[in-house]
């Protein structure tokens, strides 16, 4: 009887541990499987949305960045000066297309004066194909005063946009080099 006593007591041992075993694998995988069935589509939506962010966020903390703070404190400073260069270059150039359009008024007005003075007061006629000239005259001359101080102000406009063109060009080179020194 004592060994019949020990026998199914090991017999009952093995089966009562599958037993709890399987129980527990049950448990858990029921347990896993709502969980993940609730949220799983939450967490895999944030995945998607922030894990590019972190890559980002990686490579950034990865850049050397040594000595940035000075770089980017010269790039502004230029940055400025390259502003107010394009600046004067500007006012420049509206200085001298004033100081252009003051010289060619002045130049008509007098123009006008010696002619309304060399009148003739006799012949009518005479005085008519005078001012007929002098008008086409001025007409002409107005349409080329217009075209030069059109060219002033392309002329200076294109010397200041070639100022900010270069300085953003310098910009964009200064970016990329900071960008190779960040990714060895």
């Amino acid at each position: 009887m004592a060994t019949s006593t020990k026998t199914s007591a090991r017999k009952r041992a093995p089966a009562a541990k599958k037993r709890s075993a399987a129980g527990a694998t049950a448990s858990k995988s029921s347990a896993g499987s709502s969980t993940a069935r609730t949220a799983n589509p939450v967490e895999d939506m944030q995945k998607a949305f922030t894990q590019p962010l972190k890559d980002v966020g990686a490579r950034l903390q990865n850049l050397n960045l040594s000595g940035a703070a000075s770089t980017i404190a010269s790039s502004g400073r230029k940055d400025l000066e390259a502003l107010i260069k394009a600046n004067q270059k500007s006012y420049q150039g509206l200085q001298s297309v004033v100081k252009r359009q003051t010289e060619m008024l002045r130049d008509s007005i007098t123009a006008w004066q010696g002619t309304v003075k060399s009148l003739p007061g006799g012949d009518p006629k005479e005085g008519i194909a005078k001012l007929d000239k002098m008008g086409r005259d001025a007409f002409k001359q107005a349409l080329d005063d217009i075209r030069e101080l059109a060219d002033m102000a392309a002329k200076s406009q294109a010397e200041a946009f070639e100022i900010v063109r270069e300085r953003i060009a310098t910009n964009v080179d200064d970016v990329k080099k900071l960008l190779k020194q960040g990714g060895k």
